[in-house]
């Protein structure tokens, strides 16, 4: 009994430590993400969102326009912790893509992989496109995935465990998950739906299962009641995304082709192992899982979702099909650092499309060489430079060129002179890069900026960004050209010509604010 005691520890120790050193290694990767997100957080500027959710920050409130209340608290806090550089406002962005890789790794551990399994899921993450660049400046997006990811391990372990009493861990993150983004109700809806559909049903009848939907319930109320009292502006600004045709509509096939390039294209075959690994491979089990893919991606298509709303749930798959290309090739282990090459060098390939790894001159040169591109998602005119980097030139430029031309005011115009912004990016631009300068905060009609209001301004005189002059002069007495702005590489609605606008035609900011409401 002693020699078959010693020998199955002496069995056991090896695949212990495989595990424990698969660890270290996913650990590894994740220090490789933060650093290489750190190291490029300088080379573009601020994106045109990241803007508006600093000046949301300067608002702090339960709810915006169009968003929930975390991320406009994550800019407050990244700004009073730890100042206004980039390396400051991207720190909580660049750590939760460490932690997407670490969770990965918990996933695969609790399935069942070990130390390979571990780490293609934590480089098929650490590749993703999608994740690299959501996570490259300070949004929602950054976080999601994570809360989705720490969500479904809770599952797993319930699963696994037969253990209801982990519920309340699944209520918080959601609750958390739902004063990050309101899509989160899609992943828990998912989750519910699926789990009725298995065996696994009987693991949510019980106490621990409500108080779950009590706790998510109790945290997500603060910003349900400021959507009530403020006659739900969400669904307001999604109706009309929807009704002016911004957003480029897909067919199921596109959308899921979008998410496949964002999620690497060599790393379909892996995920879609994971589907089947879960639906009705090894992973059986956990088919739960498996189903809340596919309702998560059903309630997107049905609801006009965009295309990248899904991506936060590829991590489970990732992990599911890690541990299924461990199990089946034991054989043939060749295959394995043959196949996370490939991972590696696809993803390398195509990140610098994606991600702001490459000077714009070297950026152009790459593009022509490889004949990658960004998809589209908005019906928005680009310039020389894809949207999501267009996005992130032009405003510092901006707000330089509104300071001069507000400074060589007399003091008494200057005074009175407002500065209003027609998209929450040129009101952004002003509020975070005006104080440099002494310009006074910007006024907007555009998202949260409106409920902001106009910070006594009458409209008496008003430099004015990204208009016409056509509809100026309907409304003013006088309205003068200041100055040309436009950064070669900005969006095409950045390019225009700055006005003074004097004398309104019979009305004050204060009589017209209602109209100047610009939910889209």
């Amino acid at each position: 009994m002693t020699a078959i005691s010693v020998s199955t520890t002496n069995n056991a120790a090896p695949a212990e430590a495989t595990t424990q050193s698969g660890t270290a290694i996913v650990a590894m990767i994740a220090a490789v993400n933060f650093a290489f997100h750190m190291a490029t957080a300088t080379l573009y500027g601020f994106f045109i969102d990241e803007i508006y959710f600093l000046a949301c920050g300067q608002h702090l409130d339960w709810g915006y326009v169009d968003m929930p209340p975390l991320t406009a608290f994550q800019a407050w806090l990244a700004r009073h912790l730890f100042g206004d550089s980039p390396y400051s406002i991207r720190l909580f962005p660049a750590l939760a893509s460490a932690g997407l890789v670490l969770l990965a790794g918990a996933i695969v551990r609790e399935l069942g992989g070990g130390r390979f399994a571990q780490i293609l899921a934590a480089l098929a993450v650490l590749l993703a496109p999608g994740y690299l660049v959501f996570c490259s400046y300070l949004s929602m997006n950054a976080i999601e995935p994570l809360i989705w990811s720490g969500c479904a391990l809770v599952v797993i372990r319930i699963i696994r465990r037969d253990e209801p009493r982990l519920w309340p861990w699944f209520g918080l993150l959601s609750g958390i998950g739902l004063l990050n983004k309101h899509t989160m109700l899609v992943f828990g809806f998912a989750v519910v739906v699926a789990l009725l559909l298995t065996p696994d049903r009987r693991l949510m009848f019980n106490r621990w299962f409500v108080l779950a939907g009590a706790i998510a319930f109790v945290i997500f109320l603060p910003n349900l009641v400021w959507e009530i009292r403020h006659g739900f502006p969400h669904l307001e600004l999604l109706r009309n995304i929807k009704r002016n045709g911004r957003d480029v509509q897909m067919n199921p096939a596109v959308f899921l082709l979008w998410d496949v390039l964002l999620a690497n294209p060599v790393t379909a075959p892996l995920w879609i192992a994971g589907l089947v690994s879960l639906l009705a491979g090894s992973l059986k089990k956990y088919r739960a899982l498996g189903l809340t893919w596919i309702i998560a991606y059903v309630v997107l298509i049905l609801a006009h979702g965009r295309f990248y709303y899904l991506l936060p749930a590829f991590v489970i798959l990732f992990a599911a099909g890690a541990v299924a290309m461990e199990r089946t090739t034991v054989a043939r282990t060749w295959i394995r650092p043959a196949y996370a090459a490939l991972v590696v060098v696809v993803g390398a390939l195509i990140a610098p499309t994606l991600v702001p790894v490459l000077p714009p001159a070297a950026y152009f040169r790459y593009v022509q060489m490889t004949h990658l591109a960004q998809p589209q998602f908005e019906h928005r005119r680009t310039t020389s430079m894809p949207q999501l980097f267009a996005d992130r030139f032009g405003w510092p430029e901006m707000a330089a060129t509104v300071a001069r031309v507000y400074n060589s005011l007399p003091p008494d115009v200057r005074a009175k002179t407002a500065i209003f912004g027609n998209d929450y990016g040129e009101s952004g631009a002003i509020d975070f890069y005006g104080p440099r300068y002494g310009l006074p905060k910007s006024i907007g009609g555009h998202l949260s900026n409106w409920y902001w209001g106009p910070r006594g301004y009458t409209g008496e005189s008003v430099l004015v960004l990204g208009d016409d002059r056509k509809t100026l002069e309907r409304e003013f007495e006088i309205v003068r050209p200041m100055a040309e702005i436009g950064h070669p590489y900005a969006m095409a609605q950045e390019h225009f010509t700055l006005y003074l606008a004097q004398k309104p035609r019979g009305w004050t900011f204060q009589s017209a604010w209602s109209q100047l409401k610009k939910f889209q």
